[in-house]
């Protein structure tokens, strides 16, 4: 409990302009609860106060008051007496995190040094903490530092955990291939605006490997994945390899175990178009496409004309 006491405290340290809201008011709630939770009897209901006046903070967008709740909702943790699990690292995880996104004092910096402890304190959520990391750095910017956190993640090993957290794993190792998508486009932008460089070649397809095992894998499972289809496909198709481009398409799209998305069938139609498609078979995947507009978003009439 006191790890966890530093850790919240680290980011609002004096050194980073403090994010503490010094009014009566506040040292009037605080006083109560920290006379409240002297009770062991009093403690739960003492965490569940402090909680929700932390909850009525972040309504009402007002993260420094939020914070210096959180800060006292850790420090009241040393005085739990309860030997029952309280999930403490989950809570202070995605508020800290929440908090430090919108606080205005926050820095990337003071996010690092929030969420790197949380990573080993949260084992069994390990590699959500780990992708929650990775979004907020591509969020400011931050692509290089994203994808070495990514790749830092998808190495981790840690017994049984890592079997749990496979599903996890696979979307770490799916936003790497998205990010070695990134990677392969900007060195293709860069051919074909200079020429042909045997550099710049062979990095593009290094990048091309990489992204096309990962983005492979994750379009297997059932679900939506349309960027990663769309970023596959872009590469099947510059190299040429215009069956399996399609093949991936329709699996996409027809395949039952995949939920319904009208999307799917708008690239397949796109592709299609583009190859010179029979007038027959753009109509018959058109008919699709409005059917399931109808079916899933009866609002998407705007998904229709993309296609024209």
């Amino acid at each position: 409990n006191k790890m966890y006491c530093e850790v919240i405290k680290a980011p609002w340290s004096s050194n980073s302009g403090r994010a503490v809201v010094c009014n009566n008011w506040l040292f009037a709630v605080s006083s109560v609860c920290s006379s409240f939770c002297e009770s062991k009897f009093n403690f739960k209901k003492c965490k569940e106060l402090c909680l929700s006046f932390i909850q009525d903070a972040m309504l009402q967008k007002q993260w420094k008051r939020a914070a210096e709740f959180l800060t006292f909702y850790v420090e009241s943790l040393e005085k739990d007496f309860s030997r029952e699990p309280v999930g403490a690292s989950e809570i202070i995880w995605r508020i800290g995190s929440e908090i430090l996104r919108h606080h205005p004092d926050s820095s990337v910096k003071e996010f690092n040094t929030f969420i790197e402890p949380m990573k080993t304190l949260s084992v069994k959520r390990y590699l959500k903490v780990c992708l929650e990391h990775a979004f907020y750095l591509l969020h400011n910017g931050l692509i290089d530092e994203a994808y070495q956190n990514l790749s830092l993640a998808e190495s981790w090993r840690f017994g049984e955990q890592t079997v749990i957290q496979d599903k996890e794993l696979k979307l770490i190792q799916a936003y790497l291939g998205l990010l070695d998508y990134y990677k392969w486009s900007k060195q293709k932008n860069i051919l074909l605006e200079h020429g042909k460089y045997l550099s710049v070649e062979q990095e593009m397809h290094s990048c091309f490997r990489k992204a096309a095992v990962n983005l492979k894998e994750i379009i297997k499972i059932p679900g939506v994945w349309d960027q990663f289809v769309k970023c596959y496909v872009d590469m099947l198709e510059f190299y040429g390899d215009h069956n399996e481009a399609r093949q991936v398409l329709n699996e996409y799209a027809y395949n039952p175990k995949f939920p319904a998305n009208p999307n799917a069938h708008v690239y397949l139609y796109q592709f299609l178009k583009r190859h010179g498609e029979s007038k027959k078979s753009l109509i018959s995947v058109l008919k699709l496409i409005s059917a399931g507009c109808w079916q899933t978003r009866p609002c998407c009439i705007k998904l229709l004309y993309s296609c024209f």
